[in-house]
């Protein structure tokens, strides 16, 4: 009979799964997260200055952010894929210098729009420290493999809480170029040197007892793979289009409220605050649930938090709103990855993973620019944030399906018709 819960039967484990390696290397890759995906923030933080400095729209100034979330998608995919055949110390240093590359020559551009595509190269190097690094731990763990995926994922949302207020100073005082250039000498002397401490492979007895397991899960929604990646993507897609509304224009949002770009800068890093407690214990819920129904609790808060933004807009309750956002939203993302681990064939998970890891991603983008476009449209953010309750709508009509499937095949199980 099929597991349908998201416990591990005791007889489905090897030494090397949930062993004291495996939580040495998950701190160790947790670091390399922190510092990766810096690259993903520091777009947002420095988005003011670039309006000032080159005379743009709020739509054209959350262009850096698509290109830059776009890099960020395909990255995802291409250095997921190359963790399934590479490993994952080649893959995260590769990515680094691709990192490194975009941030230095961002900070030499004088032209906006090549700037813009600079970005698409530090996204896809930051995305080393997403979904690849998130695949690469899930091989790891069985029984804690939510938590530990949801640690992996929150190096995110520290990178999100640390390196604004890091930035803001450099910002102030020496501008967004200078820190550019800081952030690119980081990503070559930390990641890389930490990326060679990850060199060590899963053994082939412990990757066919998580074969065995992710076998058994398929059974219980009885769809194809192909079908099950599909409907991950889209759900994916429509979440992070609402996740990214306050998540991208927070700061502009601020700016706009009179409240300075200092205040806007705070809020994030609170929201992300949040979002990181969320990842947590969000990883403890999907150890006991599973990942469907993990995703679905939290799309259903990350609803509730969006229509809190609509009716308060002083600095106190925003402040309240945006900590309350990231502890709803923070655990959505990583949950996919605990669903796709929990129903495919470990072999391909890089790629798997990587590919709805990428899904969310162009979610992100795409909601950053039309939040913008929306703001462009009507003067207002209110039409924005209504615009992301229709799109986790979606998503919530996408999880409820499944979890109907799962848990119709449970019942149909239980009374053996």
């Amino acid at each position: 009979m099929p597991n349908l819960s998201g416990h591990v039967p005791s007889h489905m484990h090897s030494p090397v799964h949930d062993s004291r390696y495996s939580w040495f290397r998950l701190v160790i890759t947790l670091i390399i997260a922190v510092f990766a995906n810096t690259g993903m923030w520091a777009v947002i933080t420095i988005m003011p200055e670039l309006e000032a400095e080159f005379g743009t729209t709020r739509q054209a100034t959350s262009l850096p952010f698509t290109l830059n979330m776009l890099g960020f998608a395909i990255g995802n995919l291409v250095v997921g894929r190359m963790i399934d055949k590479f490993g994952v110390t080649l893959s995260v240093s590769v990515a680094a210098i691709f990192s490194a590359t975009g941030y230095l020559l961002s900070s030499l551009s004088n032209d906006f729009y090549l700037l813009t595509c600079l970005h698409l190269i530090l996204g896809f190097g930051t995305a080393a420290g997403f979904g690849p690094l998130i695949s690469d731990i899930s091989h790891w763990f069985l029984r804690h493999r939510g938590i530990a995926v949801a640690l992996i994922a929150s190096g995110n949302y520290l990178a999100g809480t640390l390196w604004p207020l890091f930035l803001s100073d450099v910002l102030i005082n020496h501008g967004w170029r200078d820190a550019y250039q800081i952030l690119s000498l980081l990503s070559v002397i930390t990641i890389i040197p930490l990326a060679f401490l990850l060199r060590r492979k899963v053994p082939a007895d412990s990757q066919k007892i998580a074969g065995q397991l992710a076998q058994q899960k398929s059974a219980s929604l009885n769809l194809s793979p192909k079908l099950l990646i599909i409907l991950l993507g889209i759900a994916g897609i429509s979440c992070c289009v609402a996740m990214s509304m306050p998540q991208v224009h927070i700061v502009s949002y601020c700016v706009g409220l009179g409240f300075g770009p200092a205040v806007g800068v705070q809020m994030l890093s609170v929201m992300l605050f949040g979002g990181v407690v969320s990842r947590i214990v969000f990883g403890f819920i999907a150890d006991r649930l599973g990942g469907i129904q993990t995703v679905l609790l939290g799309a259903c808060l990350q609803c509730i938090a969006l229509v809190m933004y609509i009716p308060f807009d002083g600095q106190t309750s925003l402040f309240i709103v945006s900590l309350i956002f990231g502890l709803s939203q923070g655990g959505i993302v990583p949950s996919y990855a605990v669903v796709v681990r929990e129903y495919l064939p470990p072999q391909t998970a890089g790629t798997q993973v990587g590919f709805v890891m990428m899904m969310t991603i162009l979610g992100m983008a795409l909601g950053g620019w039309m939040s913008g476009w929306v703001y462009d449209l009507t003067g207002s953010y209110q039409m924005a944030f209504i615009n992301g309750i229709g799109w986790n709508a979606l998503n919530l009509l996408i999880m409820f399906w499944l979890l109907s499937r799962h848990l119709g095949t449970k019942t149909k199980l239980q009374t053996g018709r």
